[in-house]
C-alpha cells in the first residue's frame, strides 16, 4: 500500500501473506467440517440468476466471488490488501481480482448488477470514507443495481477494536449515493431483521 492510499482498519489488524492464509484457511477448515461457507453467495443467487455481473467489494481472499464464478456468475473481486488478492489470485485464475481502495474504485468495466460487502467490510473502511466509497460502488452499478452490505453492529460481531458503524450512518451514505431502501435481514440466511441481532445484511437500490 502506497502512503497516499488511505489506511483502512482492516490493515490495522491484518497480518500480512500469513494473516491472510490463515484467513483463507479458518473457512477451508469449516467447509472440510460439514458448514456451509456460501451463504453470501446463495444470497445473491436469491436475488437474482447466472450470468450477472456481481462486484465483490472487499473480497479478500475471494471466497465470495470464487463460489459466485462457480455458479456461472461474471464476477469481479476488489480488495485493498494485497496480501489477500495474492492468495485468491493463487486459489482461483478464473475470476478477475483488482487491487483498489473502495473509496477509491475505478473499474474499466461494464457496471454491475450487484456489488455485495461481506465480512464487515464496512466498519474495517478507512475513517471518514465510507460516503465516498459508497458513492464509488454506486457508481459502478446499473440503474436499479443492488448494493448487499453484511455487517456486524456490536462488538461480538466485530474484530477487536473495531469501531461500530451505526446503521443510520450507513443509510445516509446510500441516500447520499442515490440508493434507495430495499429491505434489511439479520443475516445471509435472510432471517427477517431484528435490531436486537448484533448483524445487519442492507440491501439497496440504484435509483433509475
Amino acid at each position: 500500500m502506497s502512503e497516499t492510499e488511505p489506511r483502512t482498519r482492516w490493515s490495522e489488524v491484518s497480518a500480512g501473506l500469513g494473516g491472510a492464509t490463515a484467513y483463507q484457511q479458518r473457512f477451508d477448515d469449516l467447509a472440510a467440517s460439514g458448514v456451509d461457507i456460501h451463504g453470501e453467495a446463495a444470497f445473491v443467487e436469491s436475488l437474482l440468476p447466472p450470468p450477472a455481473r456481481v462486484l465483490d467489494a472487499g473480497c479478500g481472499t475471494g471466497r465470495v466471488a470464487t463460489q459466485l464464478t462457480a455458479l456461472g456468475y461474471h464476477c469481479v473481486g476488489v480488495d485493498s490488501d494485497p496480501d489477500m488478492i495474492a492468495v485468491a489470485e493463487q486459489r482461483d485464475p478464473s475470476t478477475r481480482w483488482v487491487r483498489q481502495d473502495l473509496s477509491r474504485l475505478e473499474l474499466r468495466s461494464q457496471a454491475f448488477e450487484v456489488a455485495i460487502l461481506a465480512g464487515n467490510v464496512i466498519p474495517l473502511l478507512a475513517p471518514g470514507t465510507l460516503v465516498t466509497a459508497v458513492e464509488r460502488l454506486a457508481a459502478h452499478l446499473q440503474p436499479g443495481g443492488l448494493l448487499v452490505a453484511g455487517f456486524g453492529l456490536d462488538e461480538a460481531h466485530l474484530p477487536p477494536g473495531c469501531p461500530v458503524t451505526p446503521l443510520a450512518d450507513y443509510d445516509r451514505a446510500c441516500d447520499v449515493a442515490g440508493l434507495s431502501f430495499v429491505r434489511r435481514h439479520s443475516g445471509w440466511d435472510r432471517v427477517s431483521w431484528r435490531p436486537d441481532s448484533g448483524y445487519a445484511v442492507s440491501v439497496h437500490r440504484l435509483n433509475d
